[in-house]
């Protein structure tokens, strides 16, 4: 009898153990958040007035607090003239109506850290705007914030480069080992647009360092690369990688059919992201987060 108590609770704990194994393996929920990019108040006049982008960064704002995502991320060049008093002070304003129970993510652009950082420059940014590399969690999602001018002209910053980067493959080996459902990398600069081979140039990473750090996103399974910076649309993949470039809330750059203003809306599911950019002419009345029944099958004759 006494053998047998031992074995009861030895078998109710291993049912525990198999029935928490198989909760893990549930499928999340979806939900979604919206990135914002380039609102770089200033660059429509030139600095001489930012009233084009308080126009376009409110009408955002607004948006975002109607569709109420889970968070948002801004990649980066709030302002154009780095550093300016009056640029920041109008981004604050506008960007602190976004409703408190949403996150907001900010991310440092090469005009709020200038083309070719240094430690000063980059120093001033976490004073104004808090840390230029960071993680943050969402319901299985882990978001990497990178400084990507660090990477694309990093030759008055390399002790800042070489922190960033040992940062780097720590928390992804930690995002893998907790077992996130995604990690995804949100920076300034595209990796690449077109080609993981395209040359070199103001809107990519140089390929000396664009290659290394592919390297290390597969490692530890990275598919999705969230930039700017482009001031128009670009979606590229190097194998699972996808490289996603958003137009942005600013001016928009580029042939005349491809100057659009607008937002990208990214619902993540249990095995993958969905993302489409919306100018603001076809902004969603909401996000519907339950994919499309598939198509029925025509009846045969």
């Amino acid at each position: 009898m006494k053998r047998l108590l031992k074995i009861i609770p030895f078998c109710l704990g291993l049912v525990a153990l198999l029935g928490a194994g198989r909760t893990s393996l549930k499928a999340a929920e979806p939900f979604f958040f919206i990135q914002l990019s380039d609102p770089q108040f200033g660059f429509h006049a030139a600095n001489a007035n930012f009233e084009q982008e308080t126009a376009s960064f409110e009408f955002a704002v607004a948006t975002v607090n109607r569709l109420r995502p889970a968070f948002v991320v801004i990649t980066g060049d709030l302002v154009h003239l780095t550093g300016d008093p009056a640029q920041i002070a109008e981004y604050r304003r506008i960007v602190a109506k976004i409703d408190k129970s949403i996150p907001v993510h900010e991310v440092a652009g090469n005009h709020d850290v200038e083309n070719v950082p240094t430690p000063e420059t980059i120093a001033k940014y976490t004073r104004q705007f808090g840390p230029d590399r960071y993680t943050f969690k969402h319901a299985g999602l882990v978001g990497i914030v990178l400084n990507s001018t660090l990477a694309h002209s990093p030759q008055y910053a390399l002790q800042n480069l070489a922190e960033q980067e040992r940062w780097l493959k720590a928390e992804l080996a930690k995002a893998k080992q907790e077992g996130a459902r995604h990690i995804a990398v949100f920076q300034h600069h595209s990796l690449f647009l077109k080609s993981v081979d395209e040359a070199d140039n103001y809107s990519n990473i140089p390929r000396e360092r664009r290659i290394p750090y592919l390297a290390l996103f597969r490692e530890y399974g990275v598919k999705y690369v969230f930039c700017g910076h482009y001031h128009r649309n670009s979606v590229a993949r190097d194998g699972d990688i996808e490289i996603v470039t958003t137009g942005p809330i600013g001016k928009p750059l580029g042939p005349a059919e491809e100057r659009r203003s607008g937002l990208r809306i990214a619902i993540v599911r249990d095995d993958r992201i969905e993302h489409e950019f919306y100018d603001f002419s076809r902004l969603p009345n909401q996000v519907v987060l339950t994919p499309p029944a598939p198509a029925k099958k025509a009846a045969k004759p």
